[in-house]
């Protein structure tokens, strides 16, 4: 039997300061590496990164645009290095990408412990019209050496049964997805999951 070791950790950004919660971020990692050394993959919150405030707060005007990053960029060279240092997978919930085309999309990454870039999955269902990211336009899989594959899908995806269909035809494989709310996405996702026999990770404020 093979097992994937997982640290879903529950913690909140510090709101729109993206500095700030980056060093909480990778004090928690590193406390996950010393107190877990089982572990192998942390995930956190979507827009834990992006330092997103909690809902249903206001978001200052602007901040999408001013959060955003690009993929890859700087925020991903400080994520390959915390992966190496730590040896750890990291699913880091989810950044505000700004992609070549100006557009701004709300994107899950996967960076390995060698500190690639494993995956980037742009949520192909953002909840509009509150979410102001467009929307991607396919699905994510990654595979973990030795492990298994691993799909990644964010918060209201999960209301779609496409998100994990998609993931798991043809090979079956574990869902990681950061959320920002709780509740009825939740159960849903887990419907999604016991319909098509896919394991499931949850992380959300």
């Amino acid at each position: 039997m093979r097992t994937l070791a997982i640290a879903a950790v529950q913690t909140a950004p510090v709101p729109y300061d993206t500095e700030a919660t980056w060093h909480r971020f990778a004090e928690r990692v590193r406390s996950v590496r010393t107190l877990f050394p089982h572990v192998e993959l942390v995930i956190v919150p979507e827009l834990f990164l992006a330092s997103v405030g909690p809902l249903p707060a206001e978001t200052p005007d602007g901040w999408p645009a001013e959060a955003a990053e690009p993929v890859p960029g700087p925020l991903t060279d400080r994520l390959a290095k915390l992966a190496r240092e730590t040896g750890l997978w990291l699913v880091p919930g989810t950044v505000i990408e700004r992609a070549e085309d100006g557009r701004i999309h709300n994107t899950a990454l996967a960076i390995s412990p060698e500190g690639e870039i494993a995956a980037r999955y742009r949520k192909v269902f953002p909840w509009q019209p509150y979410e102001p990211a467009a929307p991607g336009d396919s699905f994510t899989v990654f595979d973990i050496p030795g492990k298994g594959r691993v799909g990644l899908a964010i918060c209201y995806d999960g209301s779609f049964p496409e998100t994990v269909r998609q993931r798991v035809v043809p090979r079956p494989g574990t869902g990681a997805g950061p959320g920002l709310t709780r509740g009825a996405w939740r159960k849903k996702s887990q419907a999604r999951r016991l319909s098509f026999t896919s394991a499931a990770v949850y992380r959300a404020e």
